[in-house]
């Protein structure tokens, strides 16, 4: 492990020099990041092995090269290298066919011991992040995926970290302050209840031979048991459920093994658009808060449950991935401890924005730039409805959606279907409103605040550079953010640049 007083931008970016690195989730918005940080900032990096599913060996490889280092993130790089970029790419990056939901990862033996013996560390970004996805689904990836990490990580006689991304939410809902604390195997949030991680993948074994061969009746079971399962023992969805099910089997299998391995776990908050570098304003993927922004954007989004006054903890992509370099760094070669080291990479502790913010920014950024409709006309920026209680959300929804509806429905059989497109659009606007309100409704009444004193210690650890320039190469202080300015500025655009367009 690197000395408490020995670690600046220059110490992480020589540390990578030299590395082999598997990333699973490399085409997600997190893992492209962290790939193009490593290969922009250290060149001189050995290998950055990426686990993509793919076919076969070539299919993996133009893959990678189509969802990762083809797409705009990697300006910088292609930049540096010029004509030499493809090859730079060849010699640096090797797609993997593979997927983590299989034993070896679905790996040919002799790939999986070459690359077991090249491993200086290992970083899990792999997940499913459907809320309400099927069971059978997010326990093979968000748990059998750690597992099977984890039987590799054993495997590797050079590995110096492994490090581990979840979310924050795994907490669970809970109001105060949220410590950065490993999970207890076997503790669930709902006192005096005990989570048996093998009873939960028997119970889906169960009902996978159940319904065989009816397709659809088992997708519909999974995504309720996934549900059922989750809230029966304090957690609000799957997802998180899932998450820190892999946080627990992560310490079970890891915190015994003997090894001079660093074992970290980095929970981001909600993740937003790059701040920074290589590309401000960079994003992949809708996020929880960026609905709200397209519904305003398009107008079609008249109301949402949520209370502006409310804290919402976003952290820009950027800052994650430096968290997670500088981490990587900081725990390399750490002796076994009897815990992860755990970091809640967030901001509502230290510089917490509330949604009003967001609003206010998006209401201002509309009004002076507005959207122009398919004919060129402008689109007027109408202010958006928010109610703090469920119980006036329903009320509004029924005067507003389902009264309608049921006269508009009556009408139709009496008239022949004459008011049918209406019914259709108003139909389609109500399910749209409730779906958002079912998937990310429950954000927006987090009240919990993320500590983040172990980042904190992490940071306080980062002296200064040789080279000035480089004392913001890995900034993760939430505290240099300006959110007004980096919504209005950065964010907003890059959600309209980045996924409207």
């Amino acid at each position: 492990m690197m000395a408490a007083d020995g670690l600046d931008a220059e110490r992480v970016i020589e540390y990578f020099k030299g590395k082999s690195i598997l990333i699973t989730g490399a085409t997600g918005f997190l893992g492209k990041i962290l790939v193009e940080k490593i290969l922009r900032v250290q060149p001189d990096v050995k290998k950055i092995y990426l686990l993509v599913r793919a076919i076969d060996e070539e299919s993996a490889k133009q893959r990678v090269q189509a969802e990762v280092t083809d797409t705009d993130l990697f300006c910088l790089v292609k930049e540096r290298h010029g004509k030499g970029f493809d090859e730079f790419i060849d010699e640096k990056v090797v797609a993997l066919a593979g997927d983590i939901i299989y034993e070896d990862l679905g790996l040919h033996p002799s790939v999986l011991r070459d690359l077991a013996d090249d491993l200086d560390v290992i970083v899990n970004g792999a997940a499913t992040t459907n809320f309400y996805g099927r069971y059978d689904v997010s326990l093979d990836v968000n748990v059998m995926g750690v597992k099977h990490l984890c039987q590799l990580a054993k495997k590797c006689p050079r590995l110096k970290v492994f490090l581990h991304v979840s979310t924050a939410y795994a907490g669970g809902d809970r109001e105060g302050l949220i410590q950065e604390r490993p999970f207890e195997e076997g503790t669930a949030l709902r006192e005096g209840m005990h989570l048996d991680i093998d009873a939960e993948l028997r119970l889906v074994a169960d009902l996978r031979r159940d319904l065989a061969g009816d397709d659809k009746a088992q997708r519909k079971a999974m995504k309720e048991l996934g549900l059922t399962r989750a809230r029966h023992f304090g957690w609000s969805n799957t997802y998180v459920f899932t998450k820190a099910m892999g946080e627990m089997l992560l310490g079970r299998m890891l915190l015994t093994a003997q090894s001079s391995m660093g074992l970290v776990v980095v929970r981001p908050s909600i993740i937003t658009s790059i701040r920074r570098d290589p590309l401000p304003g960079w994003m992949q993927g809708t996020r929880t808060i960026d609905t709200l922004i397209i519904g305003y954007a398009k107008q079609n989004l008249p109301c949402f449950l949520g209370d502006l006054d409310l804290v919402m903890d976003v952290i820009p992509g950027d800052m994650v991935v430096n968290a997670m370099l500088t981490a990587t760094a900081a725990h390399s070669g750490e002796s076994s401890s009897p815990a992860p080291a755990v970091y809640h990479v967030s901001s509502s502790l230290r510089n917490p924005a509330a949604y009003s913010v967001l609003y206010e920014a998006g209401r201002r950024h509309f009004t002076e730039k507005p959207r122009l409709g398919k004919g060129g006309e402008v689109i007027p920026t109408k202010e958006m409805h928010f109610f703090k209680t469920i119980a006036s959300f329903q009320v509004y929804m029924l005067i507003k959606y389902r009264l309608p509806l049921e006269i508009l429905h009556l009408v139709n059989i009496l008239l022949c279907g004459l008011f049918s497109r209406l019914y259709s659009d108003l139909a389609r606007q109500y399910r749209y409103v409730m779906h958002l309100v079912d998937v990310y409704g429950p954000f927006a009444f987090f009240k919990g605040c993320f500590d983040d004193i172990n980042l904190e210690r992490l940071r306080q650890k980062m002296g200064r550079s040789k080279n000035p320039e480089n004392d913001d190469m890995f900034n993760f202080d939430p505290k240099t953010i300006d959110w007004d300015d980096y919504f209005y500025s950065i964010h907003i655009p890059g959600v309209l640049k980045y996924i409207l367009n």
